[in-house]
């Protein structure tokens, strides 16, 4: 049997207990069949190219799945309804975001999914957290270590380690 790639997946919240929804969101990714083997610290985030709105709670889990990409985008996607989070603001106020950061070496680009995301490298607030976790991790596309892109990514939004972890 083939390893399973390395998956990372961001979690984000700024509406509502954003611990909780962070905490429920990891369940709910597990409950439908990522493995979570490795999860950042919180961070407290200052919002990046949005309407005026509250700090988000940022964090990375990273694990594995033997979802294919796009059945575990259905996962994130499910799991962002179920804990009510609602898209009438473009880039708006949220009780969850979930984004598919990496997927092994993956490259996928079609209708409805990206993979890498296509912003992480210039996203303090994914980095920060991702390089935690795993400063080796390679952008399959860009050929850079999560370090690097960190070290060369022009995001200059605060990004602050928060006092909890959703790593229950």
């Amino acid at each position: 049997m083939p390893a399973m790639p390395r998956v990372f997946v961001g979690l984000g919240a700024n509406v509502g207990d954003r611990e909780q929804n962070l905490l429920a969101a990891r369940r709910g990714l597990e409950d439908r069949g990522f493995r979570v083997t490795a999860m950042s610290s919180l961070y407290h985030t200052e919002p990046v190219d949005a309407p005026p709105q509250e700090w988000f709670l940022n964090a990375v889990a990273g694990g594995e799945t033997a979802l294919s990409p796009e059945a575990l985008l259905r996962a994130c996607l499910d799991t962002e309804r179920k804990l009510g989070r609602v898209r009438d603001v473009p880039r708006g106020p949220r009780t969850i975001d979930l984004d598919l950061l990496l997927y092994g070496d993956v490259v996928r680009e079609g209708p409805g999914l990206v993979v890498p995301h296509p912003r992480m490298h210039e996203r303090r607030f994914v980095l920060v957290p991702l390089a935690e976790i795993a400063p080796g991790a390679r952008h399959p596309v860009l050929g850079l270590t999560t370090a690097e892109m960190l070290r060369r990514c022009p995001d200059r939004a605060q990004v602050r380690l928060h006092e909890r972890s959703v790593r229950e």
